[in-house]
């Protein structure tokens, strides 16, 4: 196997660019943040806010005319939007509660919601995407770590000093592979547009393929680095969606290679069914649409290194 695959000035050559906005979350995200007064959206607003992440109000009904770190506390979304026009959410309401609290965002005109929390029911992940879908609204998650454009934003639990600005758009469906592609390409001296962390599965909201879809069109982005697993077949979309429009240098790490059927990584979508969502099945198809594939974070570095 070819670590390059068959040459193309598409993928594989030189890296194309210009300046602009990152993709998903900028320097304009105002956000806000569904249950704020919990112990999670307390702890993850002072680190939002610390980061430079304009959090401009919370929400937990019956909490009105209260505040978390200087950030205005609603009892709803709608007042919140009418008050002060947040345009993003991250939500840390608990499972049973996160479709209500999904729905009230999107209804007040949210265009952009982060799912942070891990177990809500299917059927309530279900109905949340079909009522974004018909809104035109962005979800990331269940279970996401987030998103963070270095220097710029960030929406989830990305550890701020493992990220530095730069040029290479990355995204993961783990949280902390994504910690970890991204701090070894920080200590490279290699900066990142935008890092997305999708979640565990097995239902997403936006996919690998969206966000490839995004980096290729974002003109901040020079290099898309995809980082998948085993389980599931998004990885495969992706290198179709890669083969069929992409024009941007494509480099991919697979982990979980040497797992046997039925072994799962701890993501509910990381499980193998027989020939299905094996690595080898992924790095295959990923290879054969002109992505340079790595086998390591280190490795990633180093194709990173030949492409600039």
């Amino acid at each position: 196997m070819t670590i390059f695959g068959p040459p193309s000035p598409t993928r594989c050559g030189s890296p194309r660019g210009e300046t602009d906005m990152a993709i998903l979350v900028d320097r304009d995200t105002r956000v806000l943040v569904q249950g704020i007064t919990g112990k999670s959206g307390i702890l993850q607003t002072k680190s939002l806010i610390d980061y430079g992440t304009a959090v401009v109000a919370g929400v937990t009904p019956g909490k009105a005319g209260t505040a978390v770190e200087g950030v205005p506390v609603f009892n709803s979304v709608a007042d919140a939007v009418r008050d002060v026009s947040p345009n993003a959410a991250i939500s840390f309401v608990p499972p049973l509660f996160a479709k209500d609290a999904a729905m009230e965002a999107m209804e007040s005109g949210i265009k952009l919601l982060v799912l942070t929390m891990e177990g809500i029911p299917k059927h309530d992940v279900l109905d949340i995407l079909s009522y974004a879908s018909g809104r035109g609204v962005r979800v990331l998650g269940p279970g996401t770590a987030g998103v963070i454009s270095p220097g710029k934003c960030k929406l989830g639990a990305h550890p701020a000093r493992m990220f530095r600005e730069g040029k290479v758009g990355v995204v993961s469906k783990s949280g902390a592979l994504s910690y970890e592609v991204g701090k070894t390409l920080t200590d490279a001296g290699i900066g990142q547009s935008t890092v997305v962390a999708l979640g565990g599965g097995p239902i997403w909201g936006t996919t690998q393929r969206d966000i490839v879809k995004l980096f290729n069109e974002d003109p901040e982005t020079e290099i898309i680095v995809l980082l998948g697993e085993i389980g599931g077949g998004t990885e495969i979309a992706a290198a179709e969606f890669i083969a069929e429009s992409v024009r941007k240098p494509v480099v991919s790490l697979i982990v979980g290679r040497a797992a046997p059927e039925g072994k799962s990584l701890g993501h509910a979508g990381a499980i193998i069914r027989g020939n299905k969502g094996t690595a080898a099945s992924k790095m295959e198809a990923l290879e054969k649409a002109g992505a340079c594939l790595a086998a390591s974070p280190a490795q990633v570095v180093e194709l990173i290194r030949k492409l600039g």
